[in-house]
């Protein structure tokens, strides 16, 4: 199976690192921040936002390509409203302008053609506690808008929450500032308030933004908490796979090195399960067989598979008479 084939299922169901793919955020832009458990605002998805969940070329933690820029780590927590717990398994899209302000894939006025390209945008999919984590750069500016990155998060098929999130004026400013050979135009000139997106509020829009002088980075986190939980209704495609299969989470999630994926299988069919990185690169298949109808479970060895990162994903493909379903969850690894 190559990357295109990959997680045609990953939140919706149809769906060159410079880090690794460890745990690339420090703890620091998290601490004192109390969760609000109030839901995020609804925003327009913009006149850029392209469309991430038919291409699985998307599914990748760095998201910079060749963009110059102050390379940024974007962290995002997702809490559902109904419960106010982390939302583990839902897929989280982000694209933003490059450090001159300019969206990939479209072309506008005054601007080199920029139809084609893909940099700055890309989807993960939540962990065990709620989390993705992005390897971008920081993004300039263009007239009319504040700086800001646009996100979506998929609970199902039939559930998303659309949004965007900036940062504290003082302190985007004074990296502008420093870095005035990438970010020619200076100074963001728009307030929240002369914004036209955040003008009617942005409490909860606001993400952090520190320097870590020890890893030489600037981090942001920000949590958003859209509408559901962990006992969220599904939409069409689950309810399809519900006829086919239970996909169940790993146990124990997070897990120190072995952990074991259980499924429930409902018809005779073949089955792949396959591991995959946060880059969207192949692991290793863990099955690839007809199996019939009835109860398994699949062990995943950290070390003796040679798993680096943190956190990977399982997809799940099960092939029959009645046609083909997939599912994907994340392994987090402690």
């Amino acid at each position: 199976m190559n990357k295109r084939q990959f997680l045609s299922s990953a939140g919706i169901m149809s769906l060159a690192a410079l880090a690794p793919t460890t745990n690339i955020f420090s703890k620091k832009s998290e601490e004192n921040i109390p969760s609000s458990c109030i839901l995020i605002p609804s925003e327009t998805a913009g006149p850029f936002p392209l469309d991430l969940t038919e291409n699985t070329f998307f599914f990748r933690q760095d998201i910079r390509e060749d963009r110059q820029g102050v390379p940024l780590f974007l962290k995002m927590k997702i809490i559902g409203d109904a419960d106010c717990l982390p939302m583990q398994n839902v897929r989280v899209n982000i694209w933003a302008c490059d450090n001159e302000g300019r969206y990939s894939g479209y072309s506008t006025s005054g601007n080199p053609d920029q139809t084609g390209l893909t940099y700055c945008r890309g989807y993960q999919i939540t962990d065990a506690n709620g989390e993705v984590e992005f390897i971008t750069i920081f993004p300039g500016w263009y007239t009319g808008r504040i700086c800001h990155f646009h996100f979506q998060v998929f609970v199902n098929s039939a559930t998303a929450a659309i949004s965007q999130l900036t940062f504290p004026l003082e302190e985007k400013n004074a990296l502008y500032a420093a870095n005035p050979t990438m970010y020619i135009k200076g100074a963001d000139p728009l307030t929240f308030t002369t914004d036209g997106v955040f003008a009617d509020g942005y409490q909860y829009q606001v993400a952090t933004l520190e320097y870590d002088k020890e890893k030489g980075q600037y981090n942001s986190y920000l949590e958003v908490t859209v509408k559901g939980g962990t006992k969220t209704s599904t939409g069409y495609l689950e309810q399809q796979n519900a006829k086919q299969f239970i996909l169940g989470q790993n146990f124990p999630n997070p897990a120190v090195n072995e952990t074991v994926i259980p499924l429930e299988l409902f018809n005779n069919s073949n089955v792949t399960i396959q591991l995959f990185d946060l880059q969207g690169r192949i692991i290793t298949t863990i099955c690839d067989k007809e199996l019939s109808k009835g109860n398994y479970t699949f062990l995943v060895d950290k070390d003796g598979m040679g798993i680096q990162s943190k956190s990977v994903i399982y997809q799940l493909d099960v092939r029959n008479s009645q046609g083909s379903f997939k599912d994907c969850k994340v392994i987090t690894f402690s």
